[in-house]
């Protein structure tokens, strides 16, 4: 369905009252990509949305299609669709109206309109629903509504912002499915703004990790899961536990390196992990350290354990289905683990997790570079 081979933004901002919102924003979209924005509310991402669609005009940058800029024309011209949040249906019209309307506004002949809309409303599996009005369907039934009438338009790109925010935990797995089916069958070009990193991770080719309006990272759902560039996007990539310490030596230089770090507060009032350095770290360097939940092993407090390890007592057990979630208190500190056994509460335990998996990270976030953000 895209009629265009790449979609550039160079330096693309955008300033409030002298505050940047989005601040030096460089991408490259190719088409057929589904790319997702991520970060938390006032991250910038968006801003960038809006940017994109032309209902924010530009304060530097600019936007280009196959070379041609295209950040000078109005939001009609630009050929994009747009899902959003609050669905923004017509009220008093039927869904099949619904999903004409923008073709009439282009003036579509009357024949081509309801070929295209019978197509749209099929895609999005609403034929039984296509006289209702909107106050009759379901919040999900809605969001269909609103993604038909997006893709009718055939759009050379899609805009989604936050579409799934409205609709309960089993509609939004449900619509997350729906989106990646129509994104790959009608070959759509998606931009998709969330702050799930789960939705992020299980839709999109690329992400793209953003804070106070500056981009932090760039890459596939494995290459941000796996490698994250900061703690800040690790926090986002499920590593729950993020915890400050204190380098105590360094073995090697630059990213890769072991690391022994001191975690203040603890139980035993400072026990020592080694980690994997990600980035040049140095003795008595202020750092975070970050472990996801399913890297902690559990083990009794006079079991066998290999390497370093967190003291602490059970407060939390969650039944998970296969596995169950572990909250332990240690000092100051809630860590979180899981477990194919359930520990009792009020137990003491000790906590555990491979060198590998232990990511060392610069207090500092603004050391970060962005890594290539050019598919």
């Amino acid at each position: 369905m895209s009629d265009f081979e790449s979609l550039e933004l160079r330096g693309v901002g955008r300033r409030f009252g002298g505050v940047d919102a989005l601040a030096g924003l460089d991408l490259t979209i190719k088409a057929g990509e589904f790319v997702a924005l991520l970060g938390p509310s006032g991250c910038g991402k968006s801003t960038a949305l809006n940017c994109l669609a032309g209902l924010l005009p530009l304060t530097h940058g600019e936007i280009l299609i196959d070379g041609r800029r295209i950040d000078t024309l109005p939001p009609e011209r630009r050929g994009f669709g747009m899902v959003f949040q609050s669905y923004a249906l017509f009220p008093h019209l039927s869904v099949e109206k619904n999903v004409a309307f923008g073709l009439q506004m282009q003036g579509v002949a009357r024949a081509e309109i309801d070929r295209r809309v019978r197509q749209a409303i099929a895609l999005v599996k609403l034929e039984q629903h296509a006289k209702k009005l909107p106050g009759q369907l379901s919040g999900g039934q809605q969001q269909r509504v609103a993604i038909a009438r997006a893709v009718v338009l055939e759009p050379s790109l899609v805009l989604m912002d936050e579409p799934l925010s409205n609709l309960d935990a089993k509609l939004r797995l449900d619509m997350r499915t729906e989106i990646r089916r129509l994104h790959q069958s009608l070959g759509l070009t998606t931009i998709y703004v969330t702050h799930d990193q789960e939705e992020a991770l299980s839709l999109a080719d690329r992400l793209v990790v953003m804070r106070e309006g500056r981009v932090q990272q760039v890459g596939t759902p494995d290459e941000l899961y796996e490698s994250p560039a900061s703690w800040y996007v690790a926090d986002f990539m499920g590593y729950r536990n993020i915890l400050p310490a204190t380098v105590v030596s360094v073995s090697g230089g630059g990213s890769g390196a072991e690391a022994v770090v001191e975690l203040p507060g603890t139980a035993d009032g400072g026990v020592r992990l080694t980690g994997r350095a990600v980035g040049a770290l140095g003795a008595g360097d202020q750092v975070r350290v970050a472990v996801r939940p399913d890297d902690f092993s559990v083990v009794p407090a006079d079991g066998a354990a290999t390497g370093a390890a967190i003291p602490g007592t059970v407060a939390v057990v969650e039944y998970h289905g296969r596995e169950h979630a572990v909250s332990v208190q240690t000092g100051d500190v809630m860590l979180h683990a899981r477990s194919a056994t359930p520990p009792e509460v009020g137990g003491a335990v000790r906590l555990t997790a491979p060198v590998e998996r232990v990511l060392v990270f610069p207090e500092s976030l603004d050391a970060v570079v962005p890594l290539e953000v050019a598919a």
